[in-house]
């Protein structure tokens, strides 16, 4: 059967098909509002009556790498849908940051999540140095100059996700620590 236009069978248009675009058919890929990372995915399995049944967790860090940063964990039959899931609540639990000028933190700060311990300084110039699960977190949030150091022995990625995530909570500017402690700052442009 041949369409309406067409010429030997083929469709109108010529080489290009119907609707005449180049690509394929397919429409322009549009850049998502998030870029995520995975930082880990577990198979658990639970054995019942009949035999095993496996599940998978995964530990997920979103951000659009201009202050918001959020982590999420999501569990599903199948990784697509606990990918998903994962994204959602890391949606759920965004953090808007209040970075400096130069995409750094306006000061130092540690914290401690289950046995993750871990410590941020600012380092105007040196770059984002920190490893594991704390350099998806910072550099998904935008954060280019600070130099993390994950301080206890813990490999649990997603307990140092959200270690990460308690220390950028903990952030605040100066004005606001003056008005913590009664103090007037004047901040004055270097």
């Amino acid at each position: 059967m041949s369409r309406p236009g067409g010429r030997d069978g083929k469709p109108a248009g010529g080489r290009r098909g119907q609707w005449g675009r180049r690509d394929g058919g397919r429409a322009p890929r549009v850049k998502p509002e998030f870029e995520q990372k995975i930082v880990q995915i577990r198979r658990v399995t639970r054995v019942i009556a009949g035999g095993k049944r496996f599940n998978f967790s995964v530990a997920m860090v979103i951000g659009n790498r201009n202050g918001s940063v959020g982590v999420g964990i999501g569990k599903g039959a199948d990784t697509a849908l606990a990918i998903e899931k994962a994204f959602r609540h890391a949606k759920k639990n965004m953090q808007k940051l209040r970075l400096t000028d130069t995409k750094s933190i306006p000061h130092e700060v540690a914290a401690k999540y289950s046995s993750a311990r871990l410590s941020l300084k600012p380092s105007p110039g040196r770059g984002l140095v920190a490893g594991s699960a704390v350099r998806d977190v910072l550099a998904l949030a935008g954060i280019t100059d600070v130099n993390a150091k994950v301080v206890s022995k813990s490999k649990n990625k997603l307990n140092i996700a959200r270690g990460t995530m308690m220390a950028l909570g903990r952030l605040s500017t100066l004005t606001e620590r003056g008005a913590r402690i009664k103090k007037t700052v004047t901040v004055t442009p270097a």
